[in-house]
């Protein structure tokens, strides 16, 4: 039985989960899965700028890691679909909530940056 993890313990496999999850393409994958399953190229066209390979790379570990589900229909051709789990909807509060943040407070962010990069 695994118990919690501790997040400033090194070889904690908890800091593995936090960089899934600080991954952009992660974030993106959820906020877009949110209003329900999508096929792949639906997916691509809504993040914008992701390479085929790299969403591909993304929707496998999130589905090794229990956060969606993908589903083949037999179709000519194949149609997949990607859907979040229970899992992976419980994500869609705190990545709200993060996205929130950042979109709120990137005037300010983008003033400090500037003004760094001026006094640098």
């Amino acid at each position: 039985m695994v118990t919690k993890g501790d997040v400033f313990d090194p070889n904690c496999p908890t800091r593995v989960i936090l960089d899934r999850l600080g991954d952009k393409w992660t974030v993106l994958v959820v906020l877009r899965l949110r209003s329900g399953p999508q096929r792949f190229t639906e997916l691509r066209d809504a993040i914008g700028q992701v390479a085929p390979k790299v969403l591909t790379q993304t929707l496998r570990r999130m589905e090794r890691d229990g956060l969606v589900t993908r589903e083949v229909f037999p179709e000519i051709p194949p149609r997949v679909v990607y859907t979040l789990t229970p899992l992976g909807t419980s994500l869609i509060d705190p990545i709200s909530v993060l996205t929130d943040w950042a979109e709120t407070h990137l005037p300010a962010i983008t003033s400090a940056q500037a003004t760094y990069d001026a006094n640098a």
